[in-house]
């Protein structure tokens, strides 16, 4: 369920006892990733689905919360998506991207790190500890978010 899989058509041509194959994954690829979200990771999946949970209750928490919140996903060093959680303005939202404004708690991890989070094979605090996650900005603003979507982040 959260691999997502898409099947790459392929051309064989052949040529001079040669066969090449063309292979169309790149155009693919290209075309879904058109959009800010990234190269489809599983963390993707688990972002989307705390957005469809916290809509109804969204202005609710921007009372309680009053906060913006990045999370940075790595992959070799290198940020391979970014998503926002803005708990601050209107009814809330969750989107692809770097915040609109100042986030004030920004998470640094990994894709793998971040589903270990998200599926409860690790405790945030344990994975801060351990440096498995990083934090800028105000860590305690973190530990009332996890309280918070608790419920809505089971996935």
């Amino acid at each position: 369920m959260w691999r997502e899989r898409l099947k790459c058509p392929q051309m064989k041509i052949n040529t001079n006892e040669q066969t090449a194959v063309s292979d169309l994954y790149e155009p693919l690829m290209t075309s879904r990733n058109a959009s800010a979200k990234g190269p489809g990771l599983q963390s993707d999946l688990i972002f989307e689905e705390i957005g469809r949970r916290i809509k109804g209750v969204g202005s609710q928490l921007v009372k309680k919360v009053n906060a913006v919140f990045q999370w940075d996903i790595m992959n070799g060093g290198k940020i391979v998506a970014q998503w926002t959680l803005d708990l601050k303005s209107g009814s809330g939202q969750i989107y692809p991207g770097a915040s609109h404004e100042p986030a004030n708690t920004v998470f640094i991890l990994s894709e793998h790190d971040f589903m270990e989070l998200a599926l409860g094979k690790i405790k945030p605090q344990k994975a801060f500890l351990i440096g498995k996650v990083k934090v800028k900005g105000n860590i305690l603003l973190g530990q009332k978010l996890e309280m918070i979507l608790k419920d809505y982040a089971k996935i």
